[in-house]
């Protein structure tokens, strides 16, 4: 069976929504999972194309009916995020390579497309701390220090206790995101997917 779905975590501000982006646009075949989320759009995002953006109640309903297998709430963001089952079967049907961006903590979603897809798993890492604060507050100059401290901890978190049960790791340090892109191609290769 030929395998079609990569699952790619980090913490956010990671770098991994950009090298999703940079192989989608490198390869036609390769797309992007869009997930389902409770929190409010951003400023430019687009329902079904940044996220599916439910409302609590909907994000149940769809939970009950099977159609989000795997979730996070995550406390200090009082936000739910999930896999979103009609965008991946879509998807998988037109014969393309899906990349799933899962949150770390939901381990249980990377353990989902490995046994469900036969997904292999990779954990990007920002170059260090430093890095990742940077990123942090350059993806929204708005957000408080508080919240901004919140994301830290969490990212932190998430480095030390989930990224070694991940397949693979790929560092994404600040100007070097076509290094850590060429490794990802490189793991993809290896591992039988089908790029191009």
């Amino acid at each position: 069976m030929q395998r079609q779905v990569v699952v790619i975590a980090g913490p956010s501000g990671s770098g991994k929504n950009a090298i999703i982006q940079e192989l989608v646009d490198r390869f036609r075949d390769c797309v992007r999972l869009v997930t389902a989320t409770t929190r409010k759009p951003r400023e430019g995002e687009k329902n079904g194309f940044d996220y599916y953006f439910l409302s609590r109640e909907k994000f149940n309903s769809a939970m009950k009916d099977g159609l989000i297998p795997e979730y996070r709430f995550v406390p200090a963001l009082g936000t739910h995020y999930g896999t979103y089952l009609p965008d991946l079967k879509k998807k998988l049907e037109s014969g393309k390579t899906v990349f799933a961006q899962v949150d770390v903590e939901g381990a249980q979603g990377a353990d989902m497309f490995k046994k469900e897809y036969g997904a292999v798993t990779i954990f990007v890492k920002p170059g260090s701390t430093e890095e990742f604060e940077r990123r942090v507050r350059a993806r929204n100059p708005s957000m408080s220090e508080d919240e901004i401290e919140k994301r830290m901890r969490i990212a932190e978190r998430e480095m030390t206790e989930y990224a070694d049960k991940y397949d693979y790791q790929v560092v994404n340090a600040d100007g070097r995101l076509d290094e850590a892109v060429e490794e990802v191609v490189a793991i993809l290769k290896k591992e039988g997917y089908n790029l191009e």
